[in-house]
C-alpha cells in the first residue's frame, strides 16, 4: 500500500452501535500514547443536550449536519483515535476525509451480540429493538466497504485493540 503511517493521521472507528468503538478506541489510545475523541461526545458538548433530544427536537438532519461538522473537524486534526458515530461515514464528504487522511477501521459485530452489549438505551435514538436488524442490515455494504473490518463478536477487547494497533504499525 502507497500509505504510510506516517502518512496517515489518526485512527478511525467505524461501524454499528454496541460494536465497541468507544471501548477499543480508549484502549488502543492508551495504548499508542493517542488521545481518544468520541464524536458523539463532542456532539453532546457543542449541542448541549443528549443526542436523542437533538433528535426529538430538531430531527435526524440537524443532527447529521452537526456531525459532519464535528468529524471534519476532528478528522483534520492529528495523533487520535477517534470513535465516529455508526452513521458517520454515510455522508460522503466526511467519508472521503476519513478514508483519504486517516487509517479507517470498521469495527462489526452479529446482530444477537449488539442487543446484548446495548439493550434498551434510551440515549441511543435509533436502537429500538426491533429496527436494529433492518438499521443495521441497510448499513451493511457501507461498513463492509470500508478499508479495514473487524468482527468484534468473538474477540475479547485486546485482541481487537491487538488488531487495531497492528493495521496502524503496518499501514
Amino acid at each position: 500500500m502507497s500509505n504510510t503511517k506516517y502518512q496517515m493521521s489518526n485512527i478511525a472507528l467505524a461501524g454499528f452501535m454496541g460494536t465497541g468503538k468507544s471501548t477499543i478506541g480508549k484502549l488502543a489510545a492508551e495504548r499508542l500514547g493517542m488521545a481518544f475523541v468520541d464524536t458523539d461526545e463532542v456532539i453532546v458538548e457543542r449541542a448541549g443536550k443528549p443526542i436523542s433530544e437533538i433528535f426529538a427536537q430538531e430531527g435526524e438532519p440537524a443532527f447529521r449536519k452537526l456531525e459532519a461538522e464535528v468529524c471534519l473537524e476532528i478528522g483534520g486534526g492529528s495523533g487520535q483515535v477517534i470513535g465516529l458515530g455508526g452513521g458517520a461515514l454515510l455522508d460522503e464528504k466526511v467519508r472521503e476525509a476519513y478514508v483519504t487522511r486517516n487509517l479507517v477501521v470498521c469495527l462489526t459485530c452479529d446482530l444477537d451480540e449488539i442487543v446484548r452489549r446495548v439493550g434498551e438505551d434510551p440515549s441511543r435514538p435509533l436502537f429500538v429493538a426491533d429496527r436494529v436488524a433492518a438499521l443495521l442490515a441497510s448499513r451493511a455494504d457501507h461498513y463492509n466497504s470500508l478499508p479495514y473490518c473487524i468482527d468484534t463478536t468473538p474477540l475479547s477487547p485486546e485482541q481487537v485493540v491487538e488488531e487495531v494497533v497492528r493495521l496502524w504499525e503496518n499501514h
